[in-house]
């Protein structure tokens, strides 16, 4: 099955963050590398104001695998803590890494905390962009659009784009 990750990162070294993760999720057993999006430096969306001067880096990476979604939610909350995330209550702190799961296939769940596609992608530039560079044509369950007419019709936060290497 095809599952799309996004990667974020807006404490330490963020590029050599989203390498790791990478590199990381691409270890695991039965997983088969598809695609990534450039890096892109991004604003920070919902974080708290002392926060605010911290820039995330954002990127896709799709693979094919064999693992369920909830195998996927549970190695990367163990991937999340070996790299020094920490969960607190404020969910937008700084990390060193986040990944969520965006879709697995034409998969949909919500149950026991994991729910696919995540709940907010289309409406988060920093999610949306990079994922259509990776792809663009995808209709994901439940949006009734293609990603690429998703992001033609997004508002907001601007994105740069960082790097094509990682």
């Amino acid at each position: 099955m095809e599952i799309g990750f996004s990667l974020g990162s807006n404490r330490g070294d963020l590029v050599a963050h989203m390498k790791d993760a990478k590199r990381r999720i691409l270890a695991y057993p039965e997983t088969e590398f598809v695609g990534q999006s450039p890096l892109y430096e991004t604003e920070p969306v919902g974080v708290a104001s002392e926060y605010a001067h911290l820039k995330f880096m954002n990127a896709v990476l799709v693979v094919n695998s064999a693992c369920t979604p909830a195998e996927w939610l549970e190695r990367l909350h163990a991937l999340e803590h070996e790299m020094g995330r920490w969960r607190t209550e404020d969910r937008n702190a700084p990390r060193t890494i986040d990944v969520d799961i965006l879709y697995a296939g034409a998969e949909c769940i919500d149950s026991g905390g994991l729910v696919v596609p995540h709940p907010r992608w289309a409406q988060r530039r920093f999610v949306v962009q990079p994922l259509a560079d990776v792809r663009p044509d995808l209709v994901l369950p439940g949006a009734g659009k293609s990603v690429r007419e998703i992001l033609a019709d997004l508002q907001g936060e601007a994105v740069t784009e960082h790097t094509r290497e990682w």
